[in-house]
């Protein structure tokens, strides 16, 4: 399958500079992505971009990874309605060395280049940024852009004259990634066709050359609707100490049925043949969630490693599935304790309903045990009785409490 044939596939034939798709597979390209340094974390909402970059590194072509030190010192006003946070030079060159670590393991490993535009947005002058930057675009179209349109309109927030030389800094640092590293592509989200847009046009004017520019798709909840990339608790963060790998796998696997194979084609690495015999599988027999367990597990996989994803695998199999408590490594109970409630050996079924706030009180969870709403390691409870080994007791379908040594 060709890289152009490849993306239409999977979805990420967006907005582009391209006539044909056919072009993509004529040149060779280096590309770059850009990202704002305002936390230490992605989140699963820049994925669609990152995999789109990951499609052309691995049909060959180069890839660099632009952190916006400088510009992150700005802001970037596209899909926001208000001023951002200023952050400190010290809080990006930390987030700086975060983002690249979780890229470079999005990306397996493979090869790419680490630039920060402070290392040259620092140097430039007012007067020369003007005279050779500023004199090329026009304010007449940049108003016109929706982001900018809708600061500035009637109902708007307003925007800083700081935010609203944002598009053409990012111009100017796609021209520099052309001079430096011979870049010819830049691939951002749907809302950064614009600042995009500058940067093509910019050196369309100073070089006399052509370069291109492509979108990831904005992605969309098809049951709900909803822009992807949340969940109830806000964002879902690539970072395992904001998310837990455990609740990454859960996202994924509470994929609906109708969104499944779209995400599998954006979020994964699995080809065309694999993807299809799942799509077969969701149309044959849904109840068994085979899509949404492969894609939690090759997601979960590219993101934080084969190793913690079995231990969540094996952890949710004994939450949902047949397998038993014994049959968890010592680590996958210390994932576990940090997902549920935990009592100590020793305490009776009773307390632990309570202290695990899946009772309220001693008689109701007397009343559940009656009810035969309450199991110790798969077993229905009649009376209450001490705890006295390593367990899981289930309320109902969803409520769970482990109860261990300490």
């Amino acid at each position: 399958m060709t890289l152009s044939e490849e993306l239409q596939w999977r979805g990420f034939y967006n907005q582009t500079t391209f006539e044909s798709s056919h072009e993509l597979d004529e040149g060779s390209y280096s590309l770059y992505f850009g990202t704002d340094p305002s936390g230490d974390s992605l989140h699963v909402g820049h994925l669609a971009g990152l995999m789109m970059v990951r499609r052309f590194l691995d049909h060959g072509h180069k890839v660099v990874l632009l952190v916006g030190g400088g510009t992150g010192i700005i802001g970037d006003p596209g899909g926001r309605d208000d001023e951002r946070n200023l952050l400190s030079l010290e809080q990006i060159a930390h987030n700086k060395q975060a983002l690249a670590g979780q890229v470079s393991q999005l990306f397996s490993g493979k090869e790419f280049i680490l630039v920060d535009n402070y290392d040259w947005l620092k140097d430039v002058h007012l007067l020369d940024f003007l005279r050779d930057v500023g004199k090329h675009f026009s304010m007449s179209q940049l108003v016109q852009r929706d982001y900018i349109a809708t600061r500035i309109g009637k109902d708007g927030t307003g925007i800083s004259y700081a935010e609203f030389s944002y598009t053409l800094l990012q111009g100017y640092d796609y021209w520099q990634l052309y001079r430096d590293h011979g870049v010819n592509m830049q691939i951002g989200g749907s809302d950064q066709w614009g600042n995009i847009l500058s940067g093509v046009e910019f050196i369309r004017k100073k070089e006399g050359v052509r370069v291109d520019g492509m979108t990831a798709p904005l992605i969309i909840n098809k049951s709900t609707g909803k822009k992807f990339g949340k969940s109830e608790g806000g964002a879902v963060w690539l970072d395992s100490t904001k998310t837990s790998v455990y609740q990454f796998f859960q996202f994924w696997l509470n994929t609906d049925d109708e969104s499944a194979v779209d995400y599998l084609k954006i979020f994964t690495l699995l080809d065309k043949e694999a993807i299809d015999g799942l799509e077969h599988e969701i149309r044959d027999n849904p109840g068994a969630r085979v899509a949404q367990r492969t894609l939690a597990r090759e997601v979960t996989t590219l993101v934080h490693g084969a190793d913690r994803t079995a231990s969540v695998e094996r952890v949710t199999s004994v939450l949902f599935g047949n397998d038993t408590i014994d049959q968890l490594t010592a680590e996958d109970i210390e994932v576990l304790a940090k997902e549920i409630p935990v009592a100590v050996v020793g305490t009776t079924v009773i307390d632990a309903l309570v202290a695990g706030e899946a009772a309220g009180s001693n008689g109701e969870a007397r009343r559940l045990i009656d009810a035969g709403a309450v199991s110790v390691n798969g077993v229905k409870q009649t009376e209450d009785s001490i705890v006295s080994s390593l367990s899981l007791i289930k309320k109902g379908k969803n409520h769970f409490i482990l109860v261990r040594e300490h």
